[in-house]
């Protein structure tokens, strides 16, 4: 999930680059969701210890 908010984020900015704002705020936007998703879902394997039965 990580790599796909790293992906999404360098499209933003070359979108940036470019003259794209839709397409770069589009991009970037949906980067943040990815990456708070990713950063909860870690947070959540770090409480559970990450243990398997």
């Amino acid at each position: 999930m990580l790599r796909w908010t790293i992906i999404f984020l360098v499209i933003a900015i070359i979108a940036g680059v470019l003259g794209f704002g839709g397409i770069a705020a589009g991009a970037a936007g949906i980067a943040k969701i990815l990456f708070f998703v990713f950063i909860v879902l870690f947070l959540i394997s770090l409480i559970r210890g990450g243990s398997v039965k």
